[in-house]
């Protein structure tokens, strides 16, 4: 056995280790298709101003990540973004939504579009709280 510390970005690996959990899933919960799904904004210019993005599995929307140009901030462009992208999840057959935060971003943000705290890891000195939120989109 050899070990390997590595320090560096390294996709072809991460796409290795995703691999294997895939084979796992799969063996537990049978063939499923993960799709990506990402929603944009951009303005005038052509630049982005905010976006979702995420996938899909096993009738689950996992976000990856939000986020919204400052000068947008509090204009309701975040929530017309999670809007769109919930609207395809569920056309995707989708039951729920999952997403983590930390106290620092947004979790009221997504408490207003009617996700619930789930789980959280309690702030530490050097890191802010982080929070599992989830969303029900129809009775499971």
């Amino acid at each position: 056995m050899k070990f390997q510390v590595i320090n560096e970005e390294a996709p072809k690996l991460v796409d290795e280790l995703v691999n294997g959990v895939r084979e796992h899933v799969h063996e537990q919960l049978g063939d499923e298709l993960t799709r990506p799904l990402s929603v944009t904004a951009r303005g005038d210019s052509g630049a982005l101003i905010g976006g979702v993005s995420g996938r899909t599995i096993y009738r689950n929307f996992l976000i990856g990540v939000v986020w919204v140009d400052k000068k947008y901030r509090g204009s309701g462009l975040g929530r017309r973004l999670m809007q769109l992208a919930e609207a395809e999840a569920v056309g995707r057959g989708c039951l729920v939504s999952q997403v983590d935060t930390l106290s620092i971003q947004a979790p009221v943000f997504y408490q207003k579009l009617g996700f619930e705290i789930v789980g959280s890891v309690p702030e530490f000195t050097g890191s802010p709280a982080r929070y599992f939120l989830m969303k029900t989109f129809t009775d499971t």
